[in-house]
C-alpha cells in the first residue's frame, strides 16, 4: 500500500499541487523562524504528512470496503490517532530533542493546523488514489466488454459470409445442372473444397497463410469454371509466408469483391494475388479489372474485414483500397508475427 501510493503520489498531476503548497511553506517557516533547522524541520514535516496520510487513510479505507457504522467511526477515530501521532512526533517531540525554539510550524496554533492539513491532506490524496485505480478498472473493464461484443459481431459477419457465399455458388450449380452437367459436377466438388477450409476457419483464431490461399484459389477456380476465359490469374506468392499465421477467411471478402465487381460486372482481365514479405510485415495484394469508385452502399465486406484487423492485430494492421488505371487495387499489410491470440 505504501509502495503504490508513493509511485502515485509522485505522478506530475499530484506533485505539481503539491509542491505548490509545500514550497510557499517551507519558506514562510524559514522566513518567519530565527533556528536553523527550521527549513530541514519543514521539509521533514511535509515528506512525513505526504507519505503517511494517504498511505493511512487507503490502508483504513480500502477500495470499494463494505463498512458498518461502528466500523467507520473506529477507523476514522484510528485515522485520527495517526495524525495526532505524526504531528507530535515531528511538530512537537523532534524540536525538543533537537534544542529548537517555536517555528512558524510547530507553535501551539501552527500544531492545530498542522494537524488538520494531515487528515484533511490524506483524506483528499487518498480518495484521489482510490479513485484513478477505480476509473482505469472500469475503463479496462469497458474495453474488455467492447472488445467481447465485437469478437461476437465479427462471429455473425463471418457468419453472415459464409451462407451468401454458398447461396451465390448454389443457383450458380443449379444453372449449370441445366446446362452442363459435367461442370456441375465439377463445381459440386469444388463448393466441398471450399466448405471443408471454411469450416476449418471458423473455429479456428489464426491459421497458415497457405489456408487462405488454398481457400482464394479455390474460390477463384469456381468462378473459371463456366467461363475459363473470364479472367486471368496471375499468383505472385512469396513461399517464406505461407507458414506465417493470419485471422481465417481474412482476405475472402476482398477475393469475393475483386470477382463480384470486376470480370462478374463484365471486365474482364488480369486478376493479381500477390503476397510478399516486407521487413517485418506481410504484404497482401488483390487487383481486378475494373475502376474502384468507393464503399458500395449496403456494402458489409470491406468494413468487416477492417474491424476484424482492428481487432486481431490491435490497430497494427492496415487495409487499403484505391482505383488505379481503370482497376481495384485492395492490399492488406499485417505484421509477420501473426494475429493475438
Amino acid at each position: 500500500m505504501f509502495g503504490s501510493t508513493v509511485r502515485a503520489l509522485i505522478v506530475p498531476r499530484r506533485l505539481v499541487p503539491i509542491l505548490a503548497i509545500v514550497t510557499p511553506m517551507t519558506a514562510a517557516q524559514g522566513s518567519l523562524s530565527a533556528d536553523p533547522l527550521a527549513i530541514p524541520l519543514a521539509v521533514v514535516m511535509s515528506v512525513c504528512f505526504v507519505a503517511v496520510a494517504p498511505s493511512s487513510w487507503r490502508a483504513l479505507f480500502p477500495r470499494r470496503a463494505k463498512l458498518g457504522a461502528a466500523a467507520v467511526l473506529g477507523r476514522v477515530a484510528v485515522y485520527l490517532g495517526v495524525g495526532i501521532a505524526v504531528v507530535t512526533a515531528v511538530g512537537v517531540v523532534l524540536p525538543f530533542v533537537t534544542g529548537m525554539g517555536d517555528t512558524f510550524l510547530t507553535s501551539r496554533p501552527s500544531v492545530a493546523i498542522d494537524l488538520a492539513l494531515f487528515l484533511v491532506g490524506g483524506w483528499g490524496l487518498g480518495r484521489d488514489i482510490d479513485l484513478e485505480i477505480d476509473l482505469a478498472a472500469e475503463r479496462g473493464r469497458a474495453e474488455g466488454l467492447a472488445r467481447e461484443a465485437e469478437r461476437a459481431q465479427l462471429l455473425a459477419l463471418r457468419s453472415h459470409l459464409e451462407p451468401h457465399f454458398l447461396f451465390n455458388t448454389l443457383n450458380a450449380i443449379a444453372e449449370w445442372c441445366r446446362n452442363d452437367g459435367e461442370v456441375a459436377e465439377r463445381a459440386v466438388l469444388q463448393l466441398s473444397a471450399i466448405l471443408r477450409t471454411v469450416m476449418e476457419g471458423v473455429a479456428a483464431p489464426a491459421w497458415p497463410l497457405a489456408r487462405e490461399l488454398e481457400l482464394l484459389a479455390n474460390l477463384f477456380a469456381l468462378h473459371l469454371l463456366r467461363d475459363p476465359d473470364l479472367f486471368t490469374l496471375d499468383r505472385q506468392l512469396s513461399p517464406a509466408a505461407s507458414e506465417l499465421l493470419v485471422p481465417p477467411m481474412i482476405l475472402l471478402p476482398l477475393a469475393e469483391n475483386a470477382m463480384k465487381h470486376g470480370p462478374a460486372n463484365g471486365a474482364r482481365g488480369l486478376v493479381v494475388l500477390a503476397v510478399a514479405l516486407d521487413r517485418d510485415v506481410l504484404r497482401v495484394r488483390i487487383e481486378n479489372p475494373g475502376e474502384f469508385t468507393g464503399p458500395r452502399a449496403g456494402g458489409t465486406g470491406i468494413r468487416s474485414v477492417e474491424r476484424r484487423l482492428a481487432l486481431a492485430y490491435d490497430g497494427a494492421a492496415t487495409l487499403s483500397v484505391r482505383g488505379e488505371a481503370g482497376r481495384t487495387i485492395a492490399e492488406v499489410v499485417m505484421p509477420r508475427t501473426g494475429p493475438r491470440a
